[in-house]
């Protein structure tokens, strides 16, 4: 069989599951061409439908857009518990009224982005005012030079953003769980419908496969963790997996599945995205 195109994001939590996949140790695996992409080039590929990779890392927001081109995987992905986005602001309290302020997120079509924005419904009366979209490690930079009133940030900002002297304004994912009592859906493995069933299932079985192998020896694959990591202390690399990688990763199991679905449907009621037919996170 050729190789099949895969394009996730060079985060520690994608190489660490994806290393052994990657470097072909998992046994009667897909073979997979790998390419490296932020997961909102990766959003714009899967709802543009020209790119030609067979599995993509995209995010959860972003599904109803490409439902009937692409499948769910029920594993591989990003979510869980007390790891969603936080608003930072330069001065402690500041601004806990972000009415008509300007706002730096790093997507529009970002699972970070639906979960701003269903907090500020309901925490945010008046209504931000402009939203600025902007790479997501420009964000706390931005905070902190005054450039911007607060930002939205996501990955490993979580663990390094008191290094820029910033403050934690709220905790989506905090929100998120306080109010749902699901966990946090973050980023989703899609691949194409067109490779048929048969494919589908053995792509699932191989991340399966892959992050459970990465369980068992986590040393295997921090050559590839770090190699990618751009510079990322290893330290915050390990926090960043340890966060991000769960029992999700290997099994989105009922709880998962209920927590997307609650996403996607509290979005569609606050008209953020289409809604979902009712079989579209069916797999395979």
């Amino acid at each position: 069989m050729t190789k099949l195109k895969i394009a996730y994001s060079p985060c520690p939590n994608d190489t660490f599951v994806f290393d052994a996949w990657a470097h072909g140790r998992v046994p009667d695996a897909p073979r997979i061409d790998v390419t490296f992409a932020d997961i909102d080039v990766t959003n714009g590929w899967a709802e543009g439908g020209t790119d030609d990779h067979d599995v993509l890392k995209v995010s959860y927001a972003v599904l109803p857009w490409i439902l009937d081109e692409y499948a769910l995987l029920p594993c591989g992905g990003a979510l869980g518990r007390g790891c969603g986005p936080l608003v930072l602001t330069r001065e402690a309290g500041a601004g806990a009224d972000l009415a008509g302020k300007t706002v730096a997120v790093p997507s529009e079509r970002s699972t970070a982005y639906l979960l701003f924005r269903l907090w500020a419904a309901e925490s945010v009366p008046g209504g931000v005012g402009d939203v600025v979209v902007m790479p997501f490690h420009e964000i706390m930079p931005a905070v902190r030079d005054g450039k911007v009133d607060a930002g939205l940030v996501i990955h490993e900002a979580r663990f390094t953003y008191r290094n820029y002297g910033l403050h934690c304004l709220a905790d989506m994912g905090e929100h998120w769980e306080s109010t749902t009592g699901l966990p946090i859906p973050l980023g989703a493995i899609v691949a194409r419908r067109s490779l048929g069933a048969e494919t589908l299932l053995r792509l699932a079985e191989a991340a399966r496969t892959s992050v459970r192998m990465a369980w068992d020896d986590p040393e295997a694959s921090r050559p590839y963790v770090l190699e990618h990591a751009q510079e990322m202390d290893p330290k915050v690399a390990d926090q960043h997996i340890g966060l991000y990688v769960n029992e999700f990763t290997a099994d989105l199991g009922e709880h998962g599945y209920a927590a997307v679905r609650g996403l996607l449907t509290r979005a569609a009621a606050e008209g953020l995205v289409p809604p979902l037919a009712p079989d579209a996170l069916s797999f395979p």
